[in-house]
């Protein structure tokens, strides 16, 4: 790479990924301040850097409709899609491509880039033949986004504090205001978050609901869960089994609309998900429970907390051997995460 040099970043999902990604976008500023910086997406996380400053173009890969060509074998068609994309992408003359993802259709696509140079994060599926170069995902495996700062090592960018990065557009922070003035918000709130894609992943319902009945004594602030539409019957339940009512607005809110609430939030508790790393990403205090999976025991934040207890199968990621009993989760009780709670918001 040199300063002046066109720079695509390839990560393509999940939502949490592309957070713990951000900070890259100003380390290659950083280091190379003439260089135009793109990222390309799947529509799902793209909103979450379609405000950033830093970065000069968001492009969205279309998935889900080369999926539906390809369903509907409409190859033809299919081609020619694949065909303009290929176009529109090398018309922007990129030299590098980070390819953050390292899977096989993430490569495929920075080899579709006409790039020289193409450097591949960890790359696997055989998608290291279509790198110029890999780089291992590596570094303090304790650490928010580690394997991101060790390719930032590697490339010798000026790292700085490597804290990620999420820009909010004025739309989200007027949401945010609206709903503080509809709800009389005004002393502040709580953020929870407990649901995620994975069953093992999540804690169980009578404890949110437990949880929730606690944090209304302990803080006497209106709470607010929020999660994707798919969750409502189950927030629903969690709700319904409370004395006093909360803002459920699960399946309710956009992602940046969600971002903007957690960004104002004084207390985020959530399981592994986008939205809880987001509280990470813009320093609200949070509490994360993991279980099945542990991305990170280090937050680098002084106000953040992670539960973790781990056991001999832990952590089981997508192959739980406990038949449903899901025991790392299990492990961690309401008064944990209440004192968790009072300690990151320095309640005691």
């Amino acid at each position: 790479m040199r300063n002046g040099s066109r720079i695509l970043i390839i990560r393509l999902s999940a939502i949490g990924d592309v957070v713990f990604a951000s900070p890259l976008i100003a380390a290659l500023k950083r280091s190379y301040p003439q260089s135009r910086l793109s990222w390309l997406v799947e529509p799902a996380a793209a909103p979450l850097l379609k405000h950033n400053p830093t970065l000069d173009e968001v492009i969205v890969w279309p998935k889900a409709e080369w999926k539906r060509l390809w369903k509907e074998r409409q190859f033809s068609v299919l081609w020619r899609e694949v065909r303009d994309f290929r176009r529109q992408l090398r018309e922007r003359g990129f030299d590098t491509v980070l390819d953050l993802q390292g899977l096989m259709k993430s490569a495929l696509l920075g080899w579709l880039s006409g790039a020289r140079e193409r450097i591949g994060l960890g790359s696997r599926e055989g998608s290291g033949w279509l790198m110029s170069r890999v780089v291992a995902r590596a570094g303090d495996p304790d650490r928010i986004g580690s394997e991101y700062l060790y390719l930032a090592q590697q490339l010798e960018l000026q790292t700085g504090h490597f804290e990620m990065q999420l820009s909010l557009a004025e739309a989200d922070c007027n949401f945010v205001q609206r709903l503080v003035q509809s709800e009389r918000l005004e002393a502040g709130y709580l953020v929870l978050c407990p649901f995620t894609t994975r069953p093992q992943k999540h804690w169980f319902e009578q404890r949110w609901s437990a949880l929730i009945a606690r944090l209304q004594q302990q803080f006497a602030l209106p709470l607010v869960v929020l999660g994707g539409p798919g969750d409502r019957e189950a927030s629903e339940r969690i709700c319904s089994a409370l004395d006093r009512a909360v803002i459920n607005l699960t399946g309710k809110t956009g992602l940046t609309e969600a971002a903007a609430l957690i960004s104002q939030a004084q207390l985020l508790i959530g399981v592994d998900t986008g939205l809880t790393h987001m509280g990470l990403a813009f320093a609200t205090p949070t509490v994360a429970l993991f279980g099945s999976t542990c991305p990170y025991l280090e937050t680098t934040r002084t106000n953040a907390l992670v539960l973790y207890h781990k056991l001999e199968c832990s952590p089981c990621r997508r192959s739980p051997t406990c038949h449903g009993a899901f025991s790392c989760m299990a492990e961690i009780s309401v008064e944990e995460v209440v004192a968790s709670a009072l300690q990151v918001t320095h309640v005691i």
